[in-house]
């Protein structure tokens, strides 16, 4: 087994894997019935994604592991997603600040996926980066929306975006597995999206009237599988019924 390609490929699947639960939670519960059900389908886009890439993981691994046996039945530590998008839906400015500073590295980082040597990788991204754009105009309006909007809308989001951006940096963050897959001309040295990604994100706050977070404190370990308590719950809820009822299938 490729194990640095593997890891290298739960560690971009991860991410889409804890954020599509985060959003999957929120059916039923948005503020309004269009705002509910682009959550709930950027939920299942992001799903899509991530049995596109277990799959691939489960071909490389072998020894008969599935999906399914990827998804559900590894232990906390061995989710290899970052921080960021574990973070709980305090409230709606949170959901949308949080989705936000994903989508906008997510985009870039696919982007560059495309050109990977890995020819299934490279067709996973030009598939993916379809999707990820729209997530990227969704939390973005909604960023500008909430931030122009009442006295209550913009402290909410401008709480969020503080809070949250303390996880931003891990999004740079390379491993070991990471800096094999560069050097193969696999994965993307995400170090390179750093400045762009700023940039980017700092646009959108500046036209939503919010003030850009000056803290250069940031939070790690994800990536490594060391995570914040929230990971816990959320993993009790997706993988219930697996364990509970062994062998289910998507």
């Amino acid at each position: 087994m490729n194990t640095n390609l593997y890891k290298y490929i739960l560690g971009i699947a991860d991410n889409s894997l804890i954020l599509g639960q985060r959003m999957g939670a929120l059916t039923g519960h948005g503020p309004s019935l269009e705002t509910d059900i682009a959550c709930t389908n950027i939920s299942l886009d992001l799903f899509g994604q991530v049995r596109s890439y277990y799959q691939y993981a489960a071909k490389i691994k072998g020894d008969n592991t599935t999906e399914d046996d990827i998804a559900f039945l590894r232990k906390e530590r061995e989710y290899l997603n970052v921080l960021l998008v574990e973070q709980p839906d305090t409230h709606f400015g949170f959901t949308i600040a949080r989705q936000f500073l994903f989508d906008t590295y997510h985009f870039l980082f696919l982007e560059e996926l495309e050109k990977s040597h890995d020819i299934t990788l490279s067709a996973i991204a030009k598939k993916s980066i379809k999707e990820v754009s729209y997530h990227r105009r969704f939390s973005s309006d909604w960023v500008k929306r909430l931030g122009d909007g009442t006295a209550v809308s913009h402290e909410k989001i401008q709480e969020a975006i503080n809070v949250l951006w303390t996880y931003t940096d891990e999004l740079f963050h390379q491993t070991e597995a990471d800096k094999v897959m560069v050097k193969e001309n696999i994965g993307v040295d995400v170090t390179t999206l750093k400045d762009q990604y700023y940039t980017n994100v700092e646009t959108i706050l500046n036209e939503a009237t919010l003030e850009v977070p000056e803290s250069k404190w940031f939070q790690k370990g994800g990536k490594e599988g060391i995570h914040t308590e929230h990971l816990g719950y959320l993993l009790s809820d997706l993988q219930y019924m697996q364990r509970t009822y062994p062998n289910m299938e998507w």
